[in-house]
């Protein structure tokens, strides 16, 4: 791969939201009233609660690290989206810029973005309501990284939907999110969903994750079995991040095959 046309990938989404800074507004103005909201509710919570439960720490720190995903998934999806909305689209396949090049500059701008995000998440719970996010000390970056690239994943995956049912399908990534939630325990254990459920949460990387980080924020110990169920969970996001990949390139070549390509651009122009 040509570092040069990484970057150009890259420097192109740059440029395009600093043309539009209305964008990148939008962007971070979800994440503000999110956390913020979230804050509230959960320092009301925690005046209910009569026992030793901090519900700021663990609330507030699940939807933080489940922010990395949803930032990732959409963020590599709106630039995907971007391309088809600017009818750039298929421009890029008049150069030799090659698949993986191209999907490799998305989550370069993603990883770009929701860095930016992430931090005003962790600025605003920190200030706002007393909330340490790195109370873990670097311990917490291995679960973050393994978010990172299941977010990585479901954004290729997504792209690839669209990418093979047309630009009418943008709807399909909007949701996910939401729906993997349900799933990952992100708010509950696992264990309060039925058992027919649990079994297809264990199929999903983000239920490794917040399951060990309850644990570990319970507990303090970064125990053997915290440390397998990470590894799994790691496991399970690189499968989900390759098996994307695999998704998006063969779609490209069935459409190239096909004409759909072409077909494509003309839907979008």
């Amino acid at each position: 791969m040509s570092l040069s046309r990484i970057y150009a990938i890259f420097l192109r989404q740059y440029y395009l939201i600093r043309g539009n800074p209305t964008r990148l507004f939008g962007y971070f103005v979800w994440l503000t009233l999110s956390i913020i909201q979230w804050g509230f509710i959960t320092k009301y919570l925690k005046t209910l609660n009569q026992g030793t439960f901090n519900f700021v720490n663990v609330l507030l720190g699940a939807i933080i690290i489940w922010e990395v995903f949803n930032r990732m998934q959409t963020g590599v999806l709106m630039s995907f989206l971007e391309d088809i909305w600017s009818q750039n689209f298929f421009n890029y396949f008049a150069s030799p810029l090659k698949i993986s090049e191209y999907l490799a500059g998305l989550i370069l701008t993603s990883i770009g973005m929701g860095t930016i995000g992430m931090l005003i998440l962790i600025s605003i719970a920190g200030f706002g309501f007393g909330y340490n996010f790195f109370q873990l000390g670097l311990m917490i970056l291995p679960f973050v990284v393994v978010l990172l690239i299941f977010g990585m994943a479901m954004g290729v995956l997504t792209a690839a939907m669209i990418f093979r049912l047309g630009p009418a399908a943008e709807w399909l990534g909007w949701p996910l999110p939401f729906f993997l939630s349900i799933f990952s325990g992100v708010f509950y254990p696992i264990a309060a969903l039925p058992i027919s459920l649990q079994w297809f949460a264990k199929l999903l990387p983000p239920a490794y994750i917040f399951e060990s980080l309850r644990t570990l924020i319970f507990t303090g110990k970064l125990s053997a079995d915290l440390i397998f169920s990470l590894l799994a969970g790691a496991v399970l996001a690189i499968i989900y991040f390759l098996a994307a990949y695999g998704f998006f390139v063969r779609v490209y070549r069935h459409n190239l095959r096909t004409g759909m390509l072409a077909r494509f651009g003309s839907e979008i122009g």
